[in-house]
């Protein structure tokens, strides 16, 4: 019970890093990287800001190999709750929202279209200041109602 419990908490917590490192990272000292992601049209199928997805997986990683020595502790918990959290912002970032593959094209589900709205108003501002709802998963209600 208590290794879902270090799961289900640290999915949660990702959301929290996820808004602090887009607001503070993404959108500050490491904008070069982020900045072909707010272009409205992309060059290539790679983005500099790609090399996110390699340093969110990294700790997760270094997590697994620890966690699995000698029997699977907390760490490996933590890596767990970590990695869901990156599948699932895969899956909503670059699969719904941006469409980089055309998997969930046509979704009539209201929380999928707030997700969507709140991105999109993100991606208003194509430069790194004034922006706005830095989450992914979780966004205001407005968005939902929209």
């Amino acid at each position: 019970m208590i290794s879902f419990l270090i799961f289900l908490g640290v999915f949660l917590f990702m959301e929290c890093v996820t808004w602090l490192t887009h607001k503070y990272v993404m959108h500050g000292f490491m904008w070069y990287f982020h900045a072909d992601h707010h272009q409205p049209k992309y060059e290539n199928t790679f983005e500099r800001n790609d090399i996110f997805f390699v340093i969110f997986a990294t700790p997760s990683i270094i997590l697994f190999y620890f966690g699995v020595q000698g029997g699977f502790n907390y760490l490996f918990f933590i890596a767990c709750g970590i990695t869901l959290y990156g599948v699932c912002y895969f899956l909503i970032h670059d699969v719904l929202i941006h469409q980089r593959f055309k998997w969930f094209k046509n979704t009539k589900n209201k929380y999928l279209i707030g997700l969507r709205k709140a991105h999109k108003i993100h991606h208003k501002h194509l430069n790194k200041e004034k922006g706005e709802c830095f989450g992914m998963l979780f966004v205001p209600f407005k968005y939902y109602k929209m």
